[in-house]
């Protein structure tokens, strides 16, 4: 009896939407919410974000199917809303699949929880996310519907998320990555304090050396030539170079020369 009290406390304790998923039984659980703005996806296999001037970047999504593969939805070119389609077994969350736009089919099957609220389904996800120690599929995708939801601001979380050794390395690249597409000069900040962190796990760090080198110019490529000039470890120093020689910036041919003609 202490025992089903305890399980019953510790379900209350959840987020209501971790709650309903937990609720429900084994197969297919399905919500959607809002997307941010300048989010687009085919309802399928393709996302694409922060679309401005004719410009976007993109991801194929792993994971998810065609149309032939008889999956759960219907295509359509649509700025959102997200979809999020989980696999339940044994009331553990086993795997995830994310699209943007379509709809999905009333006849794929298992449970539809409706549109919830954009901030629900991040913390739900995040929480998701950063709950597996292991790394699972379900927790390592998890990330990126969260980064997708409108008007959320994540970057704090996932950099905690990324400092986090109790949650799974392969979570942790995927904050770091999430937190180097994130907009403004503080997310910037972070990575650099992450670079910095002797004590973080060094494939982390030099995941935040990578997503350094994916922030606009004039944020990553100051960032990248401190790295190169001033932080002890020689490997993060040989990431910050080799990312700088991508950039085809005169700032880091300068760098260059400097290293290069150094006594």
């Amino acid at each position: 009896m202490i025992a089903l009290i305890l399980a019953l406390v510790l379900v209350q304790q959840q987020p209501p939407l971790a709650r309903r998923v937990a609720a429900t039984s084994d197969g297919t659980v399905r919500f959607s919410f809002a997307a941010r703005p300048g989010v687009y996806g085919n309802g399928r296999n393709i996302i694409s974000w922060d679309c401005r001037n004719g410009n976007c970047r993109s991801r194929q999504v792993e994971g998810n199917y065609s149309d032939r593969d008889g999956d759960d939805w219907g295509s359509a070119c649509d700025s959102g809303p997200v979809r999020v389609a989980l696999t339940v077994r044994g009331g553990t969350v086993t795997d995830l699949r994310t699209y943007v736009g379509g709809e999905w089919r009333t006849t794929g099957g298992g449970t539809d929880l409706g549109t919830v609220g954009a901030r629900e389904a991040a913390t739900y996800l995040l929480g998701l996310a950063a709950s597996d120690s292991i790394g699972s599929r379900a927790a390592e995708r998890a990330v990126f519907p969260a980064m997708l939801a409108d008007s959320v601001t994540l970057w704090p979380d996932l950099l905690k998320m990324a400092r986090d050794t109790r949650v799974s390395r392969r979570v942790r690249r995927s904050a770091v990555f999430w937190v180097g597409q994130a907009a403004g000069d503080a997310a910037t900040r972070g990575l650099t304090e992450l670079v910095d962190d002797n004590g973080a796990d060094r494939e982390v760090r030099e995941t935040a050396v990578f997503a350094l080198s994916q922030r606009p110019k004039d944020e990553g490529v100051p960032a990248l030539i401190r790295i190169a000039r001033e932080n002890r470890s020689p490997e993060l120093r040989r990431k910050a170079i080799f990312w700088l020689g991508q950039s085809d910036d005169p700032r880091a041919l300068s760098l260059f020369e400097e290293l290069l003609t150094r006594p």
